[in-house]
């Protein structure tokens, strides 16, 4: 499968699960989205088009050294999101998937965020 053929999968997977998932200001949409080098996740009021929370492998804070490769750093920016949201007032959330499978980097930060204090 060529990597256009994936990108265009990817996206249709992720459309398919916007037209069921959207993100209130009780329980905003807990959007992922996985390059092949970092994770980005971000809370999000689809009805007022507002971002609650964010975080990324790519902030200072996130330590991308020691064991564990991508799959420990996505647990950490997790758990860092779970902490921002928590201190935003937001403990439960939708989980979007971002049409990836439900699987290593995507499932380690799902799991990191609720160790924090996220239900979804």
């Amino acid at each position: 499968m060529h990597t256009t053929e994936k990108r265009a999968a990817r996206r249709r997977r992720h459309v398919s699960l916007r037209r069921r998932i959207t993100g209130t200001a009780e329980r905003p949409r807990l959007s992922v989205y996985r390059s092949n080098a970092h994770i980005y996740a971000q809370l999000i009021d689809d009805r007022r088009g507002h971002t609650v929370a964010a975080a990324s492998s790519r902030e200072a804070g996130v330590p991308t050294d020691g064991e564990g490769g991508k799959t420990a750093v996505a647990r950490r920016v997790g758990a860092l999101l779970g902490e921002r949201a928590v201190a935003a007032g937001v403990t439960a959330c939708v989980f979007d998937r971002g049409g990836n499978r439900y699987a290593g980097r995507v499932a380690s930060l799902a799991e990191g965020a609720r160790e924090a204090g996220l239900t979804f």
